[in-house]
This record gives C-alpha cells, sequence and structure tokens, in this order.
C-alpha cells in the first residue's frame, strides 16, 4: 500500500511515547563486491534471477494476481527533529497500482480517493479536487512502489537490471539489486539472502532544474502469510535522513472485490451527506456556544462597571 502526504496529515492525535521498533534505522551504501567481477550482461541476469526468486518468496502467482487489497493499521507521523507529531488510525482501499482510498478511522470523515490521473478529498470543508502537489506525490510514489517495480514495472522497455552486491542490512544477510528506470531513478532494494524478501528501498532522483538529489528510504519487516502472500506488516519511510512516518497494519485483505465506485468522487459526495450534515451542526453549536460566551463576558464587564459606580 502507499502513504499519501493526506494520509500522513490525517494522524492528528498527540503522542506522548516513540514507537522505537524502526526509530533509529538509516541507509548504509550498498556494498558492490561480486558485481566488480561481473560482465553488464551477468550482472543484470543475476539480478532478474534474485527477483524472480523474490516473487516467488512473496506468494508468486498469488503475489502477481492481486486485484484489490484492504488494510487497516496505526499510523505514526514526525516532525524534521524526529519527534512524533501524530498517531492515529486508518483503513486503505486499493485496486493497486493506480487507484487508492484512505480514510481516518474511526470517524471517517478524512478521506483521500486517487484514481489515476484525478483526485479528491473530502475534509471538514466539504469535498473537493485533490491539490496538484498532492497529486503528483500519488503519481510519483506509484513509480516507486515496491508492488508496482515488481509486479509491472521490471518488465518496462529501457529498465536497467544490475546485481549491486552482498550486505549486511538491519542485521540481516542480504543482497541488492539495482534498477534504473527511463526518468533516470536509482532504485536499490535489499532482499533477505534467507527469506528473498524484501528489507529495504532506496529510491535516488535528481531534480531536472535544480539538480539537487533526493533520496527516499523504505524499511520493510515483520511479514505475515496472508492468502499465500507475505505481507510486511512494519513500513518505515523518510527522505533525504528525515523519518517521515513509520504505520504498523493490524490485518490486510487480497481479492475483496472492492467495488470501482469507492474510487470516485460520487463516493465522497455520498460520504458528505451523511457527514457533512453533522460537521455543520457542530460548526453551529460552536458558533452559538463562542456568541453566548461573548456575551456572557460583555455582561460581565457592563456589570464590573456599573459596581465601580
Amino acid at each position: 500500500m502507499r502513504i499519501s502526504s493526506r494520509t500522513i496529515l490525517a494522524a492528528v492525535v498527540p503522542a506522548a511515547f516513540c514507537l522505537a521498533a524502526l526509530c533509529t534505522v538509516a541507509a548504509p551504501r550498498a556494498v558492490a563486491q561480486d558485481d566488480q567481477f561481473l560482465m553488464p550482461e551477468q550482472s543484470a541476469a543475476k539480478a532478474k534471477q534474485i527477483i524472480a526468486q523474490v516473487i516467488e518468496a512473496l506468494g508468486g502467482d498469488a503475489y502477481l494476481n492481486v486485484h484489490d487489497v484492504t488494510c487497516t493499521g496505526r499510523l505514526g507521523t514526525f516532525d524534521h527533529s524526529g519527534e512524533m507529531t501524530g498517531f492515529g488510525r486508518f483503513i486503505d482501499y486499493a485496486q493497486p497500482p493506480f487507484k487508492e482510498r484512505q480514510e481516518n478511522l474511526p470517524k471517517r470523515n478524512i478521506i483521500d480517493v486517487y484514481n489515476g490521473d484525478k483526485g479528491w478529498t473530502l475534509d471538514r470543508g466539504g469535498v473537493n479536487d485533490a491539490p496538484r502537489v498532492d497529486l503528483a506525490d500519488f503519481q510519483e510514489t506509484i513509480r516507486k512502489d515496491i508492488d508496482n517495480i515488481l509486479r509491472h514495472r521490471i518488465h518496462e522497455p529501457g529498465m536497467v537490471f544490475r546485481y549491486a552486491g552482498p550486505d549486511t542490512v538491519d542485521l540481516k544477510q542480504a543482497d541488492w539489486v539495482e534498477l534504473i528506470d527511463n526518468d533516470n531513478r536509482t532504485i536499490r532494494i535489499a532482499f533477505s539472502t534467507a527469506t528473498h524478501l524484501p528489507v529495504r528501498k532506496i529510491v535516488d532522483t535528481r531534480d531536472p532544474k535544480t539538480q539537487m538529489k533526493t533520496q527516499e528510504v523504505e524499511y520493510f519487516s515483520n511479514y505475515h502469510p496472508l492468502s499465500g502472500i507475505q505481507t510486511a506488516f512494519q513500513i518505515a519511510r523518510e527522505r533525504n535522513g528525515v523519518k517521515l512516518f513509520q504505520v504498523f497494519f493490524d490485518t490486510c485483505e487480497y481479492n475483496t472485490n472492492i467495488s470501482d465506485a469507492l474510487f470516485t468522487k460520487e463516493s465522497l459526495d455520498q460520504r458528505w451527506a451523511q457527514v457533512g450534515k453533522k460537521e455543520t451542526e457542530k460548526e453551529k453549536k460552536k458558533d452559538k456556544d463562542d456568541k453566548n460566551d461573548k456575551d456572557k463576558n460583555a455582561k460581565d464587564d457592563t456589570s464590573s462597571d456599573r459596581d465601580k459606580d
């Protein structure tokens, strides 16, 4: 699953503790050893062989034939100093790779829906088109999503494969595989040599205008087999050394025939018809309470002036 910037902002419950399981991870460089002795064709062949083992370990045909997935979990968010700023629960519906719906729990009054090159949001202000920056972030996240890479993007024409050597990653023996796509994204993935499951993903990009480099690191752990598919129940992401979030999944269900209607603006309009009235009533009550408090304070001030006279 993908966690959008809006979902991160939805985790607004103040947190007085740190989910320490993944709080202090770093991203060492891949140690390229064997690849210095491999010709490019041999390096590419070894990388593809490892990826084939990975797909089989993740579930083989069951993993490749995921049509939809529904996950619930808990999300912790962090500020630039590494302090936790929020903690909240969510539910995520997806028809990968291009359709996703994320809702906060339990209220379900903050919802983001993305459908290809379109997106919409529901919050206290009603239903609106997703901001361009959020839509662009979603589309970029699709391109970097590890499941999309392993299921689809490895078959793209022009994708470059390279075996980047063995390493110890998060206390596990691992092999690094490097992919370079047609947009010059460098994608490095560490796979456990014991389980063949993904351990870490590093994506390097460069702004075409400023030439400034961005590195995004994602960590995968606590795998569970669900419907024949190995699923990472803990994921953490950081960008340029700054932790963005940690997600802890509670449940995931695959191929439950999620309705296409969930990924439409009309579905948000229907939800707003249910929650919007409550939000309006809350606003009216708040305005009324504020007015009563203001009137009471004015009355108290008047009485105080009379007493002085």
